[in-house]
């Protein structure tokens, strides 16, 4: 007899509770190290390449590279090849609320019909520029705006939104401090004989 996969927003529900069970029992199991390589193109175009982590005690390849761009608009003397790396960081956050969002409504039995996240954030470029010390080299505030169409009751969804907040790994990054360990590596000149 075939097994029925079930889901509710586009999550295999038994999937989700055998992982949650799985991790529960070894949670090394749990520990994640994601991995990306930045080269510098020309001007502010840069790309950002994503192709293998580490996940479930091993090391894994994705299905597929990913390369991602950044760049600055023409105001900015760029070029637009990407988003600004301020702006990716508005898709990371975004992203990560929104799949927070669906996986703990499908967890909790909640069908959801339509999400989309609006967001905002004030950036003054004084600071990054080195124009004014007493301005913020980052976003000031991020606004973010949750639309959701659910046959959920309203607390229902509110408690969701609050979840998402609670336990997005993005929305953790940016409203605590996380410690960046820079390392300077010079690259060897080639010698052509």
């Amino acid at each position: 007899m075939a097994t029925q996969t079930t889901t509710l927003n586009g999550v295999d529900i038994e999937r989700l509770r055998e992982t949650i069970h799985n991790l529960k029992g070894n949670p090394e199991l749990a520990k994640v190290q994601h991995r990306a390589t930045n080269e510098w193109v020309d001007g502010a175009h840069c790309r950002t390449t994503v192709s293998d982590y580490y996940g479930a005690g091993e090391d894994r390849e994705h299905a597929q590279r990913f390369e991602l761009h950044a760049d600055e608009p023409d105001v900015l003397l760029g070029e637009d090849h990407g988003p600004s790396a301020t702006e990716a960081l508005l898709y990371a956050l975004s992203s990560c609320l929104n799949t927070t969002f669906v996986y703990h409504a499908a967890a909790r039995g909640v069908q959801i019909d339509e999400l989309r996240l609006d967001l905002t954030a004030d950036l003054d470029l004084r600071g990054f520029l080195g124009l004014s010390d007493e301005v913020r080299n980052g976003y000031s505030n991020i606004q973010v705006t949750f639309h959701v169409k659910s046959p959920a009751p309203r607390e229902t969804i509110e408690e969701l939104v609050e979840l998402a907040q609670k336990r997005s790994p993005v929305f953790d990054m940016v409203t605590h401090e996380t410690p960046v360990s820079p390392h300077f590596s010079p690259v060897q000149r080639m010698r052509w004989f």
